[in-house]
């Protein structure tokens, strides 16, 4: 199920970049938002409204500088983002009080929550360098190679075999995918592809390795928080081999 809506959050990413920057921002921040929610459920800690709305923000903040400011600095503010986001959580801890429950877990666990999710702006940011105004090229390879990694990742078999094939594949898909579909270069493709999949299958890692069930919050949160991750990865694979 996490695996579908990974697809599912994916596509509509992917999608939006073909109609505009402003539906892209759009779907990125609704997908924050969906993730935001869910992650104090994967974790399974309280003060999960408060957990959620501190990640919610700051990735909401990360992604309006990346949809105003320039191409060349549209992640300059992630950092202040994530840190504000950060602070806020620990602030909440403090709130809670000596003694609560979950404390260690909560601080923890929400941190690496307002970083992944935050990462979700490279979308925006990346949609708006000039390598992809109009085509959303390095957008499409980018997504031919997740879904191929997704399907992977869905393979019955130990992670030892899933983990190398899953990342190989990724990075087959993405030189194969702008052969046909774009005219980005074969090797920049073919890392962008690898680094994607290792996110993937890193994502499959973390959800087989837990023995407590996922409710329906944390499913999403689970399918949809590697996806906005990889959105900074984009950017900068962007940047570094294709500007």
């Amino acid at each position: 199920m996490a695996a579908l809506v990974a697809a599912g959050a994916l596509t509509a990413i992917v999608g939006a970049s073909y109609v505009s920057l402003a539906v892209n921002a759009a779907v990125v921040v609704v997908l924050i938002l969906v993730a935001a929610i869910g992650w104090p459920h994967v974790l399974g800690v309280p003060a999960r409204k408060s957990q959620s709305t501190a990640i919610a923000l700051s990735a909401i903040a990360a992604c309006a500088a990346a949809y105003l400011a320039p191409s060349g600095a549209a992640l300059t503010w992630l950092p202040v983002a994530v840190a504000l986001g950060v602070g806020a959580i620990f602030l909440i801890q403090l709130i809670r009080g000596t003694g609560q429950s979950h404390r260690l877990e909560s601080t923890l666990g929400a941190s690496s929550g307002v970083l992944l999710i935050a990462l979700g702006a490279g979308w925006i940011a990346a949609e708006n360098l000039a390598i992809n105004a109009g085509t959303s090229g390095v957008t499409l390879v980018t997504g031919i190679s997740v879904l191929v990694a997704i399907a992977t990742a869905l393979l019955p078999w130990p992670d030892r075999m899933v983990g190398p094939l899953g990342v190989v594949l990724a990075a087959l898909a993405g030189p194969l995918c702008a052969l046909v579909f774009t005219d980005v270069e074969g090797l920049a493709a073919a890392i962008i592809g690898a680094v994607c999949g290792a996110v993937v299958v890193a994502g499959r890692r973390l959800v087989i390795s837990r023995d407590a069930p996922l409710n329906a919050a944390a499913v999403l949160a689970v399918g949809i928080a590697p996806i906005l991750g990889i959105g900074s990865l984009v950017y900068f694979l962007e940047r570094l081999l294709l500007s």
